[in-house]
């Protein structure tokens, strides 16, 4: 289905420097970072990494998706939250830091670096480190809950900013998974915020913007992340900037 015919998304220029007030339920969100993992249920390495995620997706100063990937499936057991969408997603940030392979547990942290998902040390180091220079999230990105809509309301940037895209990315409730093929055959892993669509929704050009999504469409979806997130001239994913949290589904 198009994106455009479920996403009622209008990008509307904000006529003042501040953001909008409302009576309704507000959140300002600009989370600690943005981690992004790679996995797979045929992958034997990565369990204790869907362990740690899980973990991470649980705080409300995280942003946390999960990107299951296919080409662990010839191994025994097809992974029923995987796509090919998720797979060029990491192949995309493979051609982006000019590495030579892809791998799991591979998590991505703010769109700039890459740590074994399964070492609690290297992804709060990559956290720590992009935050003492300054690229963690640096803009500021609101959600508004309406009765027929969520309002997104992006920032502006401090200085010179070049123009990034406003991607909305869809994923699932917590769900426990009986693995009865492959490398993790006999476990039972319970997977946190699977990405089941990712769409880029509109363009930020530096400046204050809105946006709106139809509540309806938001809520049979389950939860619901938006990243700003820059992407170069060849079309491959750069820097998140800023990202919030419009819902996150609980069981």
């Amino acid at each position: 289905m198009e994106f455009r015919r479920y996403f009622r998304l209008a990008a509307v220029a904000l006529a003042f420097t501040g953001f909008a007030g409302s009576a309704n339920s507000q959140v300002k969100d600009r989370p600690l970072g943005v981690i992004e993992l790679f996995t797979s249920q045929g992958c034997n390495s990565c369990p204790p990494a869907d362990e740690l995620f899980a973990e991470f997706a649980a705080q409300d100063d995280m942003v946390a998706l999960a990107y299951h990937v296919t080409y662990w499936d010839y191994l025994g057991w097809q992974d029923k939250l995987a796509s090919n969408d998720n797979t060029e997603r990491q192949y995309a940030y493979m051609r982006a830091f000019g590495s030579r392979s892809v791998y799991t547990p591979q998590a991505v942290i703010n769109g700039r670096t890459h740590v074994s998902g399964a070492k609690r040390e290297d992804v709060t180091g990559a956290l720590d480190n992009l935050a003492k220079t300054g690229q963690a999230m640096n803009i500021d990105i609101k959600i508004t809950e309406n009765p027929d809509t969520f309002t997104i309301d992006v920032g502006a940037a401090e200085g010179p900013s070049s123009a990034a895209h406003v991607v909305v990315v869809h994923y699932q409730a917590p769900q426990e998974v009986d693995l009865q093929k492959g490398e993790n055959k006999g476990r039972k892993v319970t997977y946190w915020n699977a990405v089941t669509d990712l769409h880029t929704a509109g363009m930020w050009h530096g400046k204050p913007q809105r946006y709106e999504l139809p509540r309806s469409e938001v809520e049979k979806k389950g939860g619901c992340a938006v990243l700003l997130q820059a992407v170069g001239k060849d079309g491959l994913p750069g820097p998140i900037l800023g990202a919030a949290v419009v819902r996150r589904p609980v069981n």
